[in-house]
């Protein structure tokens, strides 16, 4: 049943670019484009769940292994391409934006991807009152943000590969009607459970495993939404937090556990559901760092936090629902099935959640 899941190493996993707005004083807009830059010069984009699939996956690490000052020369010679692939419009017009500087970190850690941040100022006149924004599909899905001067988020969008986003209103207090947003919100979630979330992927079809039967299935799904729902809700909140160094390798350790009860039993006990909650609540603050990444803004606070919990459920569902499809409905009452699937499956699930044990202790 797994040759539908790609094994993606969180080292090689191409994030969104997030592109966050510094209004300034009736004068211009700083504009900060955090993407991994290495993946943008060597032509790697989105559609890749992993970087080494990539033809050109060998010049991509050799950009990563460079230090920092060699790749910015590398960059500053293709930065006139880079402006190129980006369409900014103010008040509907082309905005007369200039490359300020790019900051890029030192690569201490080869097998962690390498986040730098692209500095642009758009001049501005006192009476621009919006502002939209198109970047090359090279760039795959990004975000949007618009700051206020204490740094935090006022409004957010999320752009679909290609596309040129809706006005965003200077002020800030204006970012489309109700629906467009909570949707918006909902493909976060739904994204990040497919196609990128693959530990939450995994832990899911874990809980498929052990019984294909909707009743108990729906029961452990449940009680891991309201879990998950509960601590990124607290961490959004800032009541609960716990720092990712310690919660990433607690997740992967919830997949190992999950798929080893599945080869050690054969029927679902009485204390998964309660077991399936706790871990429910690492992923929870799992959840947590995608969303403070992105931020959400304080208007509509409440609205984002329900739109992007119902987007990681449809995603869980769907992947349930594929399961089921593929094994589960045909094969689930053969007297092979266990050996043939539920065995083999869940061993893979655990040996992949060592795998990221590993890789998130050592490389934290």
């Amino acid at each position: 049943m797994f040759f539908f899941i790609t094994f993606v190493a969180e080292a090689h996993r191409i994030r969104p670019a997030i592109t966050s707005l510094y209004p300034q004083t009736g004068k211009s807009i700083r504009t900060e484009i955090q993407v991994n830059l290495e993946a943008l010069i060597a032509g790697i984009g989105m559609e890749h769940q992993d970087t080494d699939d990539s033809a050109v996956s060998v010049e991509y690490n050799r950009l990563r292994a460079m230090p920092s000052a060699e790749l910015q020369q590398v960059f500053q010679g293709l930065a006139s391409k880079f402006m190129m692939q980006m369409e900014i419009r103010l008040d509907g017009r082309p905005a007369a934006e200039g490359l300020v500087q790019v900051v890029i970190a030192e690569q201490e850690d080869l097998e962690l991807a390498r986040s730098s941040v692209i500095v642009l100022e758009l001049p501005i006149s006192s009476e621009t009152s919006r502002l939209d924004w198109k970047m090359s599909p090279e760039f795959g899905d990004h975000v949007i943000r618009l700051m206020n001067r204490e740094g935090e988020v006022v409004a957010t969008q999320w752009v679909r590969n290609g596309e040129r986003s809706p006005p965003v209103s200077l002020e800030g207090l204006s970012q489309g009607d109700f629906l467009s947003r909570f949707l918006g919100y909902m493909k976060i979630g739904f994204t990040h459970i497919l196609p990128k979330g693959l530990d939450h992927i995994l832990f899911v079809l874990g809980l498929f495993l052990l019984s294909a039967r909707w009743k108990p299935l729906l029961i452990q799904v449940t009680s891991f939404t309201v879990a998950h729902t509960a601590t990124l809700s607290l961490s959004m909140y800032g009541i609960a937090s716990v720092p990712t160094i310690i919660v990433e390798p607690l997740i992967a350790l919830s997949i190992v556990y999950v798929g080893l009860e599945n080869v050690m039993t054969k029927e679902l006990k009485h204390w998964r559901p309660f077991l399936v909650f706790l871990f429910g609540l690492l992923h929870g603050l799992g959840f947590a760092g995608v969303l403070g990444e992105i931020g959400i803004p304080e208007p509509f606070f409440l609205e984002s936090l329900i739109a992007f919990n119902l987007g990681v459920e449809l995603g869980q569902l769907v992947v349930i629902g594929i399961a089921y499809l593929l094994v589960g409905w045909i094969f689930s009452r053969r007297s092979w099935y266990r050996m043939a699937v539920v065995i083999p499956g869940s061993l893979t699930i655990s040996l992949i959640g060592v795998w990221w044990v590993y890789e998130r202790v050592v490389h934290s």
